[in-house]
């Protein structure tokens, strides 16, 4: 009994305890932290040291915390921390301070890094000097010599280049340059200095005769050129070749030249010259005469032709029927009823036309117009251009030899029946029918 009664004495004790814990902590059951940053103030003390030169980077930053214990580390506008305060190679401007002790309370300050006097306030630099043109028309040997002034050890820079020692430039082009000159101090000045092309204000006036070549596609063709205008002497160049001392150029085919010539100074002036060829065609007359073969009306193909034959110009000849292309055949086939010319082109390009060409149809044959009576005799009735039975309209010359077959078959050979239906025609028309089949049954038979 005793060992019970204190079993439930415990039980109690604890869970009063429990009660008690749940009832004093927070929502969770756990009690917070206490804050290590509570009623701590960190001080940062920073000193500056401008830069020594106006836009230099050597100026710094010596940082020191207090508040909070004795060991800090810094950062400077956001930057990592160390553990250093020292903060070298700044440049003028503002900059954030902040210190952090062990328990990550921080501090901050802002400290401006000023910039040095100006050493150049009050200071002028001016730049003079002389120039040399270049001695030819789009020469690079012209020159400046500049110097400064208004200050000691001076560098020199051409066009915002790289500063060096003299103020001598060299290799230069016409055209404008600009000249800096840049003490020890820093102090700066420029000015401008022109150099001229010898050829401005130049014009070089090109003359000259041509010469064509006197056969076409022949190369004896020349041009002869001059020139006024500059300095003597002159020298040529032919489509901007190699200049030589004449303007004579042989040799030449038709074309399209140009002539360059430049004085002694380098001034040039240019010509256009254009050779042509004589004409092969003048005095040339090309005659086509046509053999024509008509068409044969209700075949499968058109079967008209026409072939050319040319004469009065160089061979060998091409030819072209209607303005079509050219072909090296003279024969033109699968014609039908129409009118055709041909043309005729020599192996120099002159052409010449035929006189307008038709092309008829063959007349009907003897055997084909007789059984085109028979059949409309005999059976008109029921295959005519109202009434035609089975499609056959025997007033159509191209149905009869179209349907040549079943004619035979029904007029001739009374398969699957006769035809007309009153029964097969006399022998003798029925012969006739016999004889075209044999014949090969086409509208010329």
């Amino acid at each position: 009994m005793q060992k019970i009664y204190s079993f439930k004495t415990n039980l109690l004790a604890l869970m009063s305890t429990l009660i008690i814990a749940f009832s004093c902590g927070d929502k969770g059951g756990n009690t917070p932290p206490p804050d290590p940053c509570a009623g701590i103030t960190i001080s940062v003390a920073a000193t500056p040291t401008s830069p020594s030169t106006v836009g230099g980077t050597n100026g710094s930053i010596t940082a020191s915390a207090s508040g909070g214990g004795s060991s800090f580390t810094y950062s400077i506008n956001g930057g990592s921390f160390q553990a250093s305060g020292s903060f070298t190679g700044l440049a003028a401007g503002n900059y954030t301070i902040a210190a952090k002790n062990n328990d990550g309370c921080t501090g901050s300050t802002t400290v401006t890094v000023a910039a040095p006097p100006n050493p150049c306030t009050g200071i002028t630099i001016t730049v003079s000097g002389s120039t040399t043109n270049p001695t030819t028309g789009g020469g690079t040997n012209g020159s400046i010599n500049a110097t400064g002034s208004g200050g000691t050890g001076f560098t020199y820079s051409l066009n915002n280049g790289t500063f060096q020692s003299t103020g001598s430039f060299n290799n230069l082009a016409a055209g404008t340059y600009t000249v800096t000159a840049k003490s020890s101090a820093g102090c700066t000045g420029s000015a401008t200095f022109t150099l001229t092309d010898p050829c401005t204000g130049v014009t070089i006036t090109v003359g000259g005769t041509s010469t064509n070549p006197t056969t076409s596609g022949g190369s004896n063709g020349s041009i002869s050129a001059t020139a006024s205008g500059g300095t003597a002497p002159y020298t040529f160049s032919l489509n901007s070749g190699a200049f030589q001392s004449s303007g004579n150029f042989t040799g030449l085919a038709a074309g399209s030249y140009t002539v360059t010539a430049k004085s002694a100074a380098g001034c040039t002036g240019s010509l256009g010259f254009t050779l042509t060829n004589p004409n092969p065609c003048a005095g040339v007359t090309i005659g086509v005469n046509n053999n024509v073969v008509n068409n044969t009306p209700c075949a499968i193909t058109n079967t008209g032709s026409i072939t050319a034959a040319a004469s009065g110009g160089a061979t060998p000849y091409t030819y072209s029927i209607n303005s079509g292309p050219f072909q090296s055949g003279s024969a033109f086939l699968n014609l039908g009823v129409g009118s055709y010319t041909i043309t005729a082109k020599d192996a120099n390009g002159c052409t010449g036309n035929s006189t307008v060409t038709n092309v008829n149809n063959l007349p009907a044959g003897p055997l084909f117009t007789a059984v085109k009576t028979v059949l409309q005799n005999n059976c008109n009735s029921c295959h005519n251009g109202t009434t035609a039975n089975g499609g056959m309209n025997w007033t159509v010359d191209c149905n009869i030899v179209t349907n040549k077959d079943r004619i035979k078959a029904r007029a001739v050979d009374a398969s699957p029946s006769a035809m007309p239906p009153i029964g097969l025609m006399p022998a003798g028309e029925r012969q006739k029918i016999t004889d075209w089949i044999n014949a090969g049954g086409k509208f010329t038979d």
